[in-house]
């Protein structure tokens, strides 16, 4: 009886982790932006596209850093769906944000999180970079906090695109 019961424990310990991992993905919350340019967007007028959100601001020298990165990930993957979203944070100056967007041609949307709203709503994110992977269905596939593991990432646009 002991056998049976530990079992039957152990293949619902199974299924729990197994529907943790491939259903119940945490929803993007519901937020607007406006780039640098004037462009609006919000998590919902994205639906359809597999998106990139990076926190990220000019002081920080591993989102510097790895901003070449995003940039070439948004090149490669723009033309099949993909999309990339800057947040610079509440602490980045404005004039800061500008002239690193100018200077490195970032061919994606970047906003500013003046009032810091958009980083709440993502889990009031402190420490940049933070980088989420959502899906064409608004889930979040994965969060990173600090330079993403590039390759690991790629694969996971491509799942996602594919989906």
């Amino acid at each position: 009886m002991k056998k049976v019961l530990f079992a039957l424990i152990g293949v619902a310990v199974a299924a729990l982790v197994a529907y943790t991992v491939f259903f119940d993905k945490e929803s993007a919350p519901e937020v607007s932006y406006t780039s640098l340019t004037g462009q609006t967007a919000s998590t919902s007028s994205l639906k359809g596209k597999v998106v990139l959100v990076n926190f990220w601001a000019t002081s920080c020298t591993g989102c510097v850093a790895e901003m070449a990165k995003l940039k070439a990930t948004h090149e490669r993957y723009a033309p099949q769906g993909y999309e990339t979203v800057a947040v610079a944070m509440s602490y980045d100056p404005p004039n800061y944000v500008k002239a690193f967007v100018t200077d490195n041609k970032l061919p994606f949307f970047v906003t500013l999180d003046t009032n810091g709203a958009i980083a709440k709503a993502f889990g009031d994110i402190q420490l940049a970079p933070t980088t989420f992977l959502i899906d064409k269905h608004g889930k979040v596939i994965k969060r990173y906090v600090g330079e993403p593991n590039f390759a690991e990432l790629h694969g996971l646009i491509e799942q996602a695109l594919k989906a």
